[in-house]
């Protein structure tokens, strides 16, 4: 894949921060913590993005006809974060080969269970009740795949000087921090940020940002 020529390496703050999307993304659609989100407004707030256009994309575009919602959010994500912001501007060089590796990651990456594709309602049928709480984990755990996923595509093909901040929202950072400290996972309390600098130290995660 042509992609691959563009592939860059992580260092151990950047898998801290893939770690962090994921945990964000697990609380947000789970919602034992805080109330739930739909997969594709998990996956924005994740990343600190505004998430009206993100709404569509629940049960696969509203009518679980479409495909999975959390994975076209990633898509989308990405285009927010490495996307050209002149709407007359070309597709970027990082928006591309993040967006194939992306997409072929998912096919490896993601757990489908029985489905034979990533359609909603074939990904949720399996488990039946579509309220039930065999269907939520599955989902849960697919949301909170796709957002480290998302967060490893976005920190491998950023540009020179790109900086990956996965945030915590105001109430999820309150729920997190009010936790068992022994049940808090490592880093999740605390936006994290990590810059996509080739040879550049990494950016630390600021506690006292807001978020």
């Amino acid at each position: 894949m042509a992609a691959m020529a563009n592939l860059r390496g992580l260092d151990a703050h950047e898998l801290g921060v893939i770690a962090a999307a994921r945990q964000t993304a697990h609380i947000l659609y789970e919602g034992t913590e805080v109330p739930h989100r739909s997969c594709g407004i998990a996956l924005a707030e994740t990343f600190g993005l505004a998430t009206p256009a993100y709404q569509s994309l629940r049960r696969g575009g509203i009518t679980g006809c479409g495909a999975c919602g959390a994975i076209r959010a990633g898509e989308q994500v990405l285009g927010e974060l490495l996307g050209d912001p002149d709407p007359t501007g070309a597709v970027t060089d990082a928006l591309r080969d993040a967006i194939r590796w992306y997409q072929a990651e998912v096919t490896t990456r993601i757990d489908r269970g029985n489905s034979p594709d990533i359609i909603c309602d074939h990904l949720t049928s399996q488990f039946g009740d579509f309220k039930g709480p065999a269907r939520m984990r599955f989902c849960t755990n697919l949301a909170a795949e796709v957002a480290a996923l998302t967060a490893e595509a976005a920190l491998r093909f950023g540009p020179e000087g790109f900086t990956l901040r996965v945030t915590l929202p105001e109430t999820l950072a309150r729920a997190v921090a009010a936790a068992d400290p022994a049940e808090r996972a490592p880093g999740a309390a605390e936006p994290a940020e990590a810059s996509a600098t080739d040879g550049a130290e990494p950016k630390s995660q600021r506690a006292g940002d807001e978020p």
